[in-house]
C-alpha cells in the first residue's frame, strides 16, 4: 500500500481537515515539526513517509478564490524531484491550463487533480468556483440534455468525490467509466481529518468497476490495520494527513 502525504494550504499556511467542513480548518499543529509553514510541514510529511509524490490542496482556489500560485511555487523550488498532485478547485480541463504553466515555467512538478465536486459540464464555467455552492453538488441532480462532462487530460486524476453517501458533481463522472482516466481517487469528505476510518464500501465499488486503473482511496485512516483493509478493498494508495501528523501509522511500518 503506498501512501502518499496530504497537505491543505489555506491564506498561506498549511491546514488541518476536519471532517471536510473547511470552514473549521485551523493552522496544523504537528508531531513532526513546529509551525504551519507549508514548506515545513510538507518536507516534515515526505521525511516521515518517504513519499515521492505529495498531495497539495489549494483550499483558496477550491474556495473560489485566487490560487496559491506563490505558496505553490516555493513548494515547487523546495521539493525538487516530488511530483505535487494538485487540486486546486479546477473547474474543467481549459482552466487548470493556466496556473499548470506558469507553474511549469519554474520547475514544478505537477499532477492536476480534478474533483467531481469541482468540476463543471459547461466548458465555460467560471476558472475557481466555489465547490460549496456549486449546484452539481446538490443530491437528486439531473443532467441536462446535450450536457456532457470534458474529457479529462491523459496524465490526470479525477477525484470521485463525496458526501454522506451522496455522489458529488455530474452523475456522468460517477457512470461513465470508458472515460475514467487511469487513475481514480476516492474521496469520502466527511471522513477527511475524522478517524472514523475508510470508507471501504464505496472504494470497493469503484474497483470493480474501475478495471485495471489505479485506486487512490482518502479520509478516516486511522492506523495500519485500517490500510490492510484498505488494500485488501481493492485500494493501490492512500491519501493521508492527521495520522502522520499524529504518528498513528508509525515510520518503521511505512
Amino acid at each position: 500500500m503506498q501512501i502518499i502525504p496530504v497537505i491543505d494550504v489555506l491564506n498561506g499556511s498549511a491546514v488541518r481537515a476536519v471532517r471536510g467542513e473547511r470552514s473549521r480548518y485551523q493552522p496544523v499543529e504537528s508531531q513532526l515539526c513546529s509551525g504551519s509553514d507549508p514548506v515545513d510541514i510538507a518536507q516534515a510529511l515526505l521525511d516521515y513517509s518517504a513519499a515521492s509524490v505529495l498531495y497539495v490542496a489549494d483550499l483558496d482556489g477550491i474556495m473560489r478564490r485566487a490560487p496559491q500560485r506563490d505558496t505553490l511555487a516555493r513548494l515547487a523550488h523546495a521539493l525538487p524531484g516530488i511530483e505535487l498532485w494538485l487540486d486546486a478547485g479546477f473547474t474543467h480541463p481549459t482552466a487548470a491550463d493556466t496556473l499548470i504553466t506558469s507553474l511549469h515555467e519554474v520547475g514544478a512538478k505537477l499532477t492536476p487533480v480534478f474533483g467531481s465536486e469541482s468540476l463543471r459540464s459547461d466548458a465555460a464555467s467560471d476558472v475557481h468556483a466555489d465547490r460549496s455552492s456549486l449546484p452539481s453538488a446538490s443530491p437528486g441532480r439531473t443532467v441536462l440534455p446535450g450536457r456532457t462532462p470534458p474529457r479529462l487530460p491523459e496524465d490526470a486524476i479525477l477525484s470521485l468525490d463525496r458526501r454522506h453517501d451522496t455522489p458529488l458533481g455530474d452523475p456522468l463522472y460517477w457512470t461513465d467509466t470508458a472515460n475514467w482516466p487511469a487513475r481514480l481517487i476516492v474521496m469520502t469528505l466527511e471522513r477527511v481529518g475524522s478517524f472514523d476510518g475508510p470508507d471501504l464500501t464505496a472504494l470497493a465499488d469503484v474497483r470493480r468497476r474501475a478495471g485495471k486503473r489505479q485506486i487512490i482511496g482518502a479520509g478516516g485512516v486511522r492506523h495500519t490495520d485500517d490500510l490492510r483493509a484498505a488494500a485488501a478493498a481493492g485500494a493501490d494508495a492512500w491519501l493521508i494527513a492527521s495520522a502522520l501528523h499524529d504518528r498513528r501509522i508509525p515510520a518503521a511500518s511505512i
